[in-house]
């Protein structure tokens, strides 16, 4: 239903070049040129920098694809609720979440959600927490989870939660039993972490840094499945994460969580996010109303 400019504009927005919008297409990159020359006419602006390598959206082009993305998701809506779709029948829920959250939390709650409401289907998609943020905010998904510092911008914060770093260690761990345990004490073990543009790993460096420790991890890695992998197999190590990332798992594989009382350690918080103003279908709202009543409950089990 969009006009030709419309698709090519999008097509060549997220190709990042005519070149690459033509090979998507199928269509000559000189018809796509010329299809996007009209519509920058028809705006009276450029929408793209054009560079030797590609072309790239500028400022009055991001507010028009916005702006055509949430259009397409307001059709989307509005031919699911014609179809009778806004019962929960066969319906699909593009959840958007940061890594700490797809290791097995999500998967799990999916798979319980789905036992009552087969006719759900989930598609998740795990990036940063400014790509999570992204993803919300330009509408290609209908609701997000991750761990935040601050209140997101244009999005809209239906559930928080505390999510505070702690520390991941086998049961009989020596620091296991310890009354207390301090950064000071974790330079004797191997120490597995996230990489530094993860918000547990920016809140432990702060803390480091402010209580004057250097601790070099021997392992770090962007995907938490790889750090708990190096943990099962490594009885002294330690790693780092929030509750709600491990708590399924630590009981099964002998795991115990602790804390280490530094404010810094405490700032974070799960949050539940959805696009201010969008409409949500009846098996999103289904779907949020679980997500809650988990979360409150894995919340209460953590405290």
């Amino acid at each position: 239903m969009l006009s030709s400019e419309i698709r090519y504009f999008m097509a060549v927005a997220n190709a990042g070049s005519l070149s690459a919008a033509s090979e998507q297409l199928f269509v000559a990159i000189s018809a796509i040129s010329r299809q996007i020359q009209r519509l920058e006419t028809e705006v009276g602006v450029p929408l793209f920098d054009r560079h030797a390598r590609g072309m790239v959206l500028n400022e009055a082009g991001e507010i028009f694809a916005h702006h055509v993305r949430k259009n397409m998701l307001d059709m989307e809506y509005a031919l699911a609720e014609i179809k009778g779709l806004t019962a929960v029948r066969r319906t699909q829920i593009r959840v958007a979440c940061t890594d700490g959250m797809a290791f097995t939390l999500l998967p799990r709650l999916f798979a319980e959600f789905r036992a009552s409401n087969p006719g759900v289907l989930f598609s998740l998609k795990v990036a940063s927490t400014q790509g999570v943020a992204e993803l919300i905010r330009n509408g290609e998904c209908d609701l997000a989870l991750q761990f935040s510092l601050y209140a997101e911008r244009g999005v809209e914060v239906i559930g928080s939660w505390p999510a505070p770093v702690q520390l991941v260690m086998h049961h009989n761990h020596p620091l296991a039993q310890a009354d207390e345990v301090t950064l000071a004490d974790l330079g004797q073990y191997p120490l597995a972490l996230p990489e530094q543009n993860t918000t547990v790993r920016q809140l432990f460096d702060l803390s480091c840094h402010m209580s004057g420790y250097v601790i070099e991890p021997v392992l770090t890695c962007d995907n938490f499945s790889t750090l708990f992998h190096f943990l099962l197999r490594t009885p002294l190590a330690v790693t780092i994460c929030s509750p709600f990332t491990v708590l399924y798992e630590a009981q099964t594989h002998g795991l115990l969580l602790r804390s280490v009382r530094i404010d810094q350690l405490n700032q974070r918080t799960l949050q539940l996010q959805t696009l201010s103003g969008r409409p949500r279908s009846a098996a999103l709202n289904l779907f949020l109303d679980f997500l809650h009543q988990q979360l409150n409950t894995l919340e209460q089990s953590s405290g």
